[in-house]
């Protein structure tokens, strides 16, 4: 998956989840980054495409959500220490799983809040 293929596919994800609505596309340590403009919905995630052709998709390393993607998908995506999801330029990409992720992290805040209102 290309850096390109990746930005529409989280934009695809915010348009299909109302709870995201609309990002902020800005660039941050060099990489684009997207937020949904409503305060406290979700966390950032950024594009940073690798020198040998694959593509991390990069997450706030202080939020539990590669923990959270491991348990969910163990076998499906690469993932780098507690900060990303590697796609490799060379091989499929599981698009479900994907966009998963990228909902959860762009919902982030709003789901730690939910959670704590439930317990």
């Amino acid at each position: 998956m290309t850096a390109d293929e990746l930005c529409a596919l989280i934009f695809e994800v915010a348009e299909k989840t109302p709870e995201i609505g609309v990002l902020e596309e800005s660039r941050k340590w060099g990489e684009q980054s997207f937020t949904p403009v409503r305060r406290n919905i979700g966390s950032s995630v950024r594009i940073q495409p690798r020198g040998n052709g694959d593509v991390a998709l990069m997450f706030i390393c202080h939020t539990n959500l590669v923990d959270e993607f491991r348990t969910l998908y163990p076998d499906t995506l690469s993932y780098e220490g507690n900060r990303a999801i590697v796609l490799s330029g060379e091989e499929a990409n599981d698009r479900a799983a994907l966009s998963h992720c990228i909902g959860l992290a762009l919902t982030y805040k709003l789901r730690k809040r939910q959670r704590a209102r439930s317990t």
